[in-house]
């Protein structure tokens, strides 16, 4: 089958081939044909080396497909389920699933290790992004990777709910529960950055400034929910004519450096709320001093796969999406198919995508 894997960490480039097959199919396991992908960017930070990820590898962790073979003991799912791709999938049984913080399961990242396919030329090992690989025809994983979706939603809208949706969605929804009335600044306005403006729009924020240097995801941003959008240089003259220079009462980093982080601190009012929702790299760290952070008492909440409870907030997304609460088929700017993935790769990286959906 065709797969676009990334044989060396820090190449700008994937390659397409055609020697790749899916292994590992066994007890606990399904086999999946991924219809549709998207292209998120941590896949784009797992190809630089900014996320851990073990080379070669197939990139991919947003996708949604057919259930091909389901192996021994599984019963969650059959073959001809139509099925959306969880990374990070919850086991229902450890403390953390137990409290309902299944995002903080950690049995997913047990097999993650494991690869899963094959090169028939030379029968190298290549591992699935997060133990996944979406960027493939084909993927084994875990069982519980293989969440049902009724057939009524289209697969490029499940793969952007296996990620993309439900981080932004949750962290305004889960993890800061903006309030009513509220001032919210969300930096970097990608796809997820989109999700978290309609999630704070859902809430009933009175203020939403969208904040991104590109000014088609501004105009974006404008279309989702936000009531302005301004260039990060225009970020302090928001907060000086939206809340008289006191801060915004939630502010949302989903870009995944310490520079932005540390800029949305110091736009965050005293006592409010800042959300880390952008995946950053394990040597740059956030500088705060102590006397600041006893002060200002400004709550900052770290946001992974928008907290708590993953399946439930997957049934939520879809709910929403079926009722027009919110807009995901607008959130694909770009469609191509997996040869082209490529230029798909360079709209991520410029900024001229919000979401790109890899059909296969």
């Amino acid at each position: 089958m065709r797969a676009a894997v990334q044989l060396e960490t820090g190449r700008d480039k994937l390659e397409v081939l055609d020697d790749v097959e899916a292994v590992g199919i066994g007890p606990g396991k399904v086999r999946v044909r991924i219809r549709a992908g998207g292209l998120c960017h941590s896949d784009l930070s797992a190809m630089s080396g900014v996320l851990p990820q073990p080379a070669p590898f197939v990139p991919g962790h947003e996708g949604a497909g057919d259930v091909l073979e389901a192996g021994e003991g599984v019963t969650s799912v059959k073959p001809g389920d139509r099925v959306l791709v969880c990374w990070l999938p919850p086991c229902g049984g450890c403390r953390a699933c137990r409290r309902g913080q299944g995002h903080l399961c950690l049995a997913g990242f047990m097999n993650s290790g494991t690869p899963n396919f094959r090169r028939r030329t030379g029968g190298s090992e290549v591992f699935g992004f997060a133990g996944t690989g979406t960027f493939a025809e084909e993927t084994v994983v875990d069982a519980g990777c293989a969440v049902p979706v009724p057939d009524d939603v289209p697969y490029e809208i499940a793969a952007l709910i296996g990620c993309g949706v439900t981080t932004g969605l949750g962290a305004a929804l889960n993890t800061a529960r903006v309030a009513a009335g509220s001032s919210v600044a969300v930096i970097g306005c990608g796809g997820v950055g989109i999700s978290t403006v309609q999630g704070a729009r859902l809430s009933g924020a009175a203020q939403i400034v969208a904040v991104d240097p590109v000014a088609s995801r501004r105009e974006a941003a404008l279309r989702f929910g936000a009531t302005e959008a301004v260039a990060p240089g225009e970020l302090p003259g928001a907060k000086a004519r939206v809340t008289g220079g006191e801060g915004f009462d939630y502010v949302f980093e989903v870009v995944g450096t310490s520079a932005t982080a540390r800029t949305a601190y110091e736009t965050t009012r005293r006592g409010g709320t800042l959300c880390i929702v952008g995946a950053g790299a394990m040597d740059d760290n956030l500088q705060i001093n102590m006397f600041e952070l006893f002060f200002d008492e400004k709550r900052i909440l770290p946001s992974l796969y928008g907290g708590g409870d993953v399946l439930r907030s997957y049934e939520r997304a879809i709910a929403l999406w079926r009722a027009g609460r919110i807009d995901l088929a607008g959130l694909i700017t770009h469609r191509v198919p997996l040869a082209g993935i490529n230029d798909a790769v360079e709209q991520m990286r410029t900024g001229q995508a919000l979401r790109t959906c890899i059909e296969l």
